[in-house]
């Protein structure tokens, strides 16, 4: 899942998946020169992803697997470059007035949508106020509901004005654009553009084939100029192991491995030869949510007690083969807004037992499981189909928390129902998810107690008044001291109150054919570049 429109990540066993292509599944390795080549177009990149898409429209959608695909048929206004700074996409250049208040977005001219039609002003505006509709089920609204005034002097200009200091006003403009000339006056809820999408981006939409592949191809008249890559194609493998297999057999060519297959299966010379892997750190954080409206759960004891049971080194070390870092909160170490000072709930069953027998759990059957009222403490641990690494956490806590006296089962579900079934409509007790979290620190839409609507990213219904008051300053300032005062005490409180069990922060590991040139690390990632990634003709293995 992801926290915002910013945000940019799995079966078949044989080749038919690749409408037009050549079948190469018994093709050598080509070997791979150090020579400097120049770059050229053709050939098609295969990805491959554990979650398929929900919906191809970006504001309808709340995980990292449609914004994933979204991401490459829609521009925002604004991006970040490789290192981080916002730059113009969609708007060539933006000025900020001196008083933080008023933004005005010089459009590009010339671009097109892939229909045909000119991208302008009227495209801003329509995505604006179809975002603030009450009628749109969006979990992006709150951040365009600040903006006092939004003008479009004319089809290349934007002016947006604010009625009070919004520190993340820049950065929200990063959110995809909507054509207007194909949902203005319609519901949106209904479009076809959610699975035959329509955007500005450097990939045009061509075929989705439900539980098996997205295609893409390249859109000729991008603004930035056409991908050198034809063709980018999701497959849909939700299964870690045999993604990997597929790799390996040149059915995929970028992924995200496990750390067990970095680690221990990506390391003789006949892979490395054929493979590029990256490691670094991630914008991510694993975490145990509770359902606060489950009676179990509203006693903060109950919630502190199963996080000192719980030995996060134990998982970095199990899980992660030390490829990550603990996680005391909802910010990323190594970011501005992150309090080192915040006192982590230490691993101590004994301390655990403790905080179960002040909550009235005290009693054991003969089974050894708490007991309380005649009723067992049992319960249910849901998380995604095909994520081997969650999996094996929610294995681990189980016993840790078996030991203490709790009965955990484990329940994995398709990724699709478990957002719609489960996530979306609070039908669950304890979830194990990762948040993908963006640049800026606001974390508005998470933890704000007015953000627990069906469909909204604060499903698990925390509310607390202090934290509400936070959130608000600290997106109402361009301080920096003290938005980070504001961001720093709200850790303190969800240090305390643990409507989360922060896991841990796992190392970033992309593996990339080795037959892909210009793929370039950089503090945003792999993919910053990716129009520019090419194939040289004597490696391409997919022809029209």
């Amino acid at each position: 899942m992801s926290t915002s429109p910013l945000v940019r990540c799995l079966l078949v066993l044989f080749l038919g998946v690749l409408i037009g292509c050549t079948d190469h599944e018994h093709a050598p390795a080509v070997p791979v020169s150090s020579a400097p080549v120049a770059p050229v177009t053709g050939d098609t990149l295969v990805e491959g992803t554990i979650g398929e898409a929900s919906t191809l429209i970006p504001l309808l959608a709340s995980d990292s697997s449609s914004h994933a695909v979204a991401g490459q048929i829609y521009n925002g206004l604004v991006k970040y470059d490789k290192n981080l700074n916002l730059v113009g996409d969609l708007a060539e250049s933006f000025q900020v007035s001196a008083d933080g208040l008023t933004i005005t977005f010089h459009l590009r001219t010339g671009v097109k949508w892939h229909d045909g039609a000119p991208f302008s002003s009227h495209d801003v505006l329509y995505t604006y106020r179809v975002t603030i509709d009450p009628k749109t089920p969006t979990a992006y609204a709150e951040d365009f509901k600040q903006v006092k005034q939004i003008t479009a002097p004319d089809s290349s200009t934007v002016q947006v004005t604010y009625g009070a200091p919004f520190a993340p006003a820049l950065a929200s403009w990063g959110m995809q654009i909507l054509p207007a000339h194909l949902l203005e006056g319609k519901d949106i809820t209904t479009s076809t553009l959610a699975r035959k999408p329509v955007g500005t981006g450097p990939y045009r939409f061509k075929e989705w084939v439900a539980g098996q592949k997205i295609v893409l191809v390249a859109n000729q008249d991008y603004f930035e100029g056409r991908p050198f890559i034809d063709r980018y194609l999701y497959r849909i493998i939700p299964d870690s192991s045999t993604m990997y297999m597929e790799l390996k057999a040149a059915a995929i060519d970028l992924m995200g491995l496990t750390p067990v297959q970095y680690a221990r299966q990506t390391t003789t010379a006949s892979f490395t030869n054929r493979f590029n892997k990256f490691r670094y750190p991630s914008s991510t954080y694993l975490y145990m949510g509770y359902n606060l409206r489950h009676p179990l759960f509203g006693d903060k004891r109950i919630r502190q007690a199963m996080t000192a049971a719980i030995n996060k080194d134990e998982l970095i070390q199990g899980v992660l083969f030390g490829m990550g870092q603990k996680s005391h909160g909802p910010i990323v170490p190594g970011r501005w807004a992150y309090n080192p000072a915040v006192r982590d709930i230490a691993y101590d069953p004994g301390h655990a037992r403790e905080l179960l027998a002040q909550a009235g759990w005290h009693e054991k059957n003969s089974e050894g499981i708490l007991v309380k009222g005649g009723k067992p403490f049992s319960i249910t641990i849901l998380t995604n189909q095909g994520n081997q690494q969650r999996l094996m956490t929610a294995q681990i806590i189980q016993q840790r928390l078996r030991f203490v006296g709790i009965d955990v089962k484990i329940r994995i579900v398709e990724w699709a129902a478990f957002l719609k079934e489960f996530v979306n409509k609070g039908n669950f007790e304890v979830v194990l998810l990762a948040w993908q979290i963006s640049q800026d620190p606001d974390m508005y839409d998470i933890w704000h107690s007015s953000k627990t609507k069906p469909g909204e990213l604060n499903f698990i219904g925390y509310a607390n008044p202090e934290v509400d008051r936070l959130l608000v300053a600290g997106r109402s300032t361009f301080d920096p001291e003290q938005r980070m005062r504001a961001y720093f005490r709200i850790q303190e409180i969800l240090a305390d109150e643990q409507p989360y069990t922060f896991l841990y922060v796992p190392d970033a590991l992309p593996v990339v054919s080795s037959r892909i040139r210009g793929v370039e690390a950089a503090p945003a990632g792999l993919g910053h570049n990716q129009i520019r990634w090419f194939v040289p003709k004597n490696e391409q293995l997919y022809v029209p």
